[in-house]
Formats: C-alpha cells, structure tokens, sequence
C-alpha cells in the first residue's frame, strides 16, 4: 500500500468519525430538548418558599408580597399587603397589585384567594380533614322535642 493509499484510509476513517460525533451531538441535543419541554409541563412552585423566593424577580411588588405572607404565616387582605411593602392604600395600587396576584391565582402558582381580595400563599392551602366523623357523628335528635335520644 502506497503512501497516498495509506491518507485516504486515515481520511475515511476520520470522516466516519466524524460522523459518529454529528450522531451523538443530534443525539443529545434531542435529549436536551426533550427534558426542556418536560421542565415546561412541571410546576413551578411545589409549596416550599425557597422556590418561589428564587423564581420571583428580587425587589418587585409580587416578591415583597410573597415575603410578607411567608412571614405572616396566614392570608392578608390586600389592603394589609399594601401597608406592608410600602405602597399606598388607594384604588390605583389595589386594583394593579390584585390583578398581578390574580394572574398567579388563576395560573395555580405560589398564590391563592381564600376571599375576595384576600391572598394568601400556596402552602397555606387548607387541605380538609374528612378522615375523622364529626363529634355529633351518630347522634339521633328528636326533631320535635330538640333532645338527644
């Protein structure tokens, strides 16, 4: 085998190679892609705060209100929410902050509306207990004379 015989070998061997790196390049990044668009479907707030302290933009309204209920530990009235991160009472800053939490209410991320213009955070959710009967569970009334029989 002559020497120009011996390049082309080396030439193709590379080439296939090559060839094989373009594969597993398409290869993971069809992957990448797929794990990207499954990141999509998944939630963003799973109920822990961090979460939520990480996703919301550092100083905007919408993050100080999350701080707030965090610290509170319960719902607040949005007027309540208002005094606490440093915004006026007025129509204008009700309306603008409520149809910011609104939009998360309604997405099902890191906010809830127990009552109107009441917010509180997802972790506050109430989940009902409904494993235990209630106390009069079993209890028959005698409707006319109002006594437990």
């Amino acid at each position: 085998m002559g020497t120009r015989a011996k390049i082309e070998d080396k030439i193709k061997k590379k080439e296939e190679e090559i060839q094989e790196y373009d594969t597993k390049i398409r290869e993971a990044k069809a992957y990448l892609l797929a794990l990207q668009d499954t990141l999509k479907l998944l939630p963003r707030d799973n109920g822990s705060g961090s979460i939520g302290e990480k996703l919301l933009r550092k100083g905007s309204n919408i993050a100080k209100t999350y701080n707030f209920l965090k610290q509170l530990g319960k719902p607040a009235y949005i007027d309540e929410i208002l005094r606490a991160i440093g915004k006026d009472v007025s129509k204008k800053e009700r309306v603008s902050l409520s149809g910011s939490l609104a939009q998360y209410v309604r997405k099902n991320e890191f906010f809830i509306r127990p009552a109107p213009n009441t917010f509180g955070l997802k972790s506050m959710e109430e989940v009902e207990d409904r494993t235990e009967p209630p106390d009069d569970f079993g209890v028959i009334r005698d409707k006319e004379k109002k006594e437990t029989i």
